[in-house]
């Protein structure tokens, strides 16, 4: 239904608009006092509520509560207190409009020309792990009611969700007011705010419906605020940003220490370099080039400096490949690390902390760039990708925390049983796979990669790749698939290389030709019986 329609000739114009009387409630009162005592002085009327109304008057300044502008109290626990025509005809009425403001005089009601309000910490009681009931108590009705009410009634009231916005009203108060220019700039940031909120709230609720294992959402809200415009996007002639969504523990969160602006593709490798790293539960590095692994590697054994040794064996694996790479740690830079790297260019590193020295010695590398990760970064729980026309969804493609017991439940279709060292090997060589992009086939030796085939459109290629990469590496090693091999052929490429073992889904409906071919070598095989495409 669409609202009412007025005729244009009736508005009055109204640039700077005075402010009179002010309603102020906010859950985060950073910088209260210094914009109260503002207001205060000013002889602004501050009508207020609760513990904000409270904190401004233990400051010695006159507070009307919104219970006297409504007549009555607040009830159910909170839950109603400004919803009622007393505050919101106060807020909406348009006073370019003669009629509006003959209305709210025979109503006895006094407009408003200032609003702030900050809305219930919804997202941080989430993130504290609270129970639902409590979580539901921070859905905030009454603030979004009032912002998004004041936001469509710029033209007459000045409407602030954040303490950012306290210094340039104060500005505007001593001026004489607001103008135009600037409560419509106050009102995109207050539907912003409602909207990345709401959205909060609605991912809360859809997230509740997964892990009590239902469908996924059948509606899905993402809102996202622009952290920076990028130089460019994946090529020169293409626009960039990056943005950043409400409750994000991830690589747009993370604080850049020293380098040159970060490039659209410098933040889809460094992503991927963390979805290596992370997946090792020993100290680990990985090392991107082009959104796929040129070397993962953990610490080698009894090593003096566990994160510089993960380092040095991840970058054997293809030192060619890592020349202009993006390298991510799961562990502290240390300052041995920074050193190796010193004569190597890379472009990112990303780790979630860097020692003191460490940082001295990258300053001589200028253009290299390091993000230091949120002391809260953890691995996405659902994977979002946008088509044309629509967006895919799916859980996130995450190991179980005790892969190590998973593990002894694959099913040996060939040759011996591996000892516990060969076997970490081949959960390593498994878990590493995951992180390259499919048709991926991973070869490695001691918990580090020594060749990797990815991206091709056939598997035997793939085989062929890891193969030459490895060189003579390539003896003795394991290997993983993300896949079920298709045809014989390819792990004839790795029995040839001298494979020792050698792991992968199964499934394929020429599972006997492969299993005997690894047999006929005497070559161990183990199904797994779940994939890992990564596109």
């Amino acid at each position: 239904m669409a609202g009412p329609r007025l005729d244009p000739s009736l508005y009055r114009h109204r640039d700077t608009v005075p402010i009179r009387r002010a309603l102020v409630s906010v859950s985060d009162k950073t910088d209260l006092l210094t914009l109260a005592s503002a207001l205060a002085d000013a002889g602004i009327e501050i009508v207020s509520t609760g513990s904000t109304a409270a904190t401004i008057r233990e400051a010695g300044h006159a507070v009307t509560d919104v219970a006297a502008v409504t007549g009555m109290a607040e009830m159910l626990d909170g839950r109603v207190k400004t919803l009622h025509p007393a505050v919101h005809g106060g807020l909406l009425a348009d006073l370019r409009l003669e009629d509006h403001e003959r209305q709210l005089a025979e109503l006895g009601i006094s407009p408003f020309e200032l609003v702030v309000v900050n809305l219930y910490p919804f997202v941080e009681t989430v993130a504290s792990g609270a129970e639902p009931d409590a979580v539901v108590e921070q859905i905030d009705i009454g603030g979004p009611a009032m912002v998004r009410a004041s936001a469509k009634n710029f033209a007459n009231v000045a409407i602030v969700v954040s303490p950012e916005s306290y210094p340039s009203i104060i500005e505007a108060v001593a001026a004489g007011g607001t103008d135009l220019t600037q409560r419509r700039e106050l009102a995109a940031r207050a539907f912003s705010h409602t909207a990345t909120y709401d959205s909060a709230v609605a991912q809360w609720f859809a997230e509740g419906t997964l892990s009590d294992g239902g469908d996924l959402p059948a509606h899905l809200t993402i809102k996202a605020e622009r952290l920076a415009t990028l130089r460019y996007g994946e090529n020169s002639h293409q626009r960039g940003a990056i943005y950043t969504r409400a409750g994000g523990h991830g690589i747009a969160q993370a604080t850049q220490l020293q380098g040159k602006e970060m490039s659209f593709n410098n933040y889809v490798d460094a992503d991927a370099a963390l979805r290596a790293a992370y997946d090792m539960v020993l100290p680990a590095v990985a090392i991107v080039k082009h959104a796929n692994p040129c070397g993962i590697a953990t610490t080698a054994p009894n090593a003096l400096d566990p994160i510089a040794s993960a380092h040095l064996r991840a970058h054997e694996c293809d030192p060619v490949s890592a020349y202009g790479g993006v390298i991510a740690a799961n562990g502290t830079v240390t300052l041995k690390m920074a050193e190796n790297l010193k004569d190597i260019f890379t472009e990112v590193i990303v780790a979630p902390d860097f020692e003191p020295a460490a940082l001295e010695v990258f300053k001589s590398k200028k253009n290299l760039r390091l993000l230091k990760l949120p002391a809260d970064w953890q691995q996405e729980r659902m994977d979002v990708r946008l088509v044309s026309g629509g967006l895919l969804l799916q859980d996130a493609d995450r190991f179980p925390d005790d892969i190590v017991s998973v593990a002894k439940d694959w099913e040996l279709v060939s040759g011996e049983r591996p000892s516990d060292a060969e076997m970490e090997n081949l959960i390593f060589a498994w878990k590493a796979c995951r992180a390259v992009k499919s048709n991926a086939i991973v070869l490695a030796k001691g918990n580090a990669t020594v060749g990797v085939g990815m991206g091709q459109v056939n598997r035997v290629d793939s085989c062929r790749l890891a193969v030459e990469r490895a060189g003579d590496r390539a003896a003795g090693s394991v290997a993983a698939s993300d896949a079920f091999f298709p045809f014989a052929d390819g792990p004839q490429v790795l029995i040839d290389a001298g494979i020792s073992a050698i792991v992968q889904p199964g499934g394929s409906v020429r599972d006997d030709e492969v299993v005997d071919a690894a047999r006929k070598a005497g070559v161990t095989m183990f199904f797994t019986g779940e994939r890992h495409f990564f596109h």
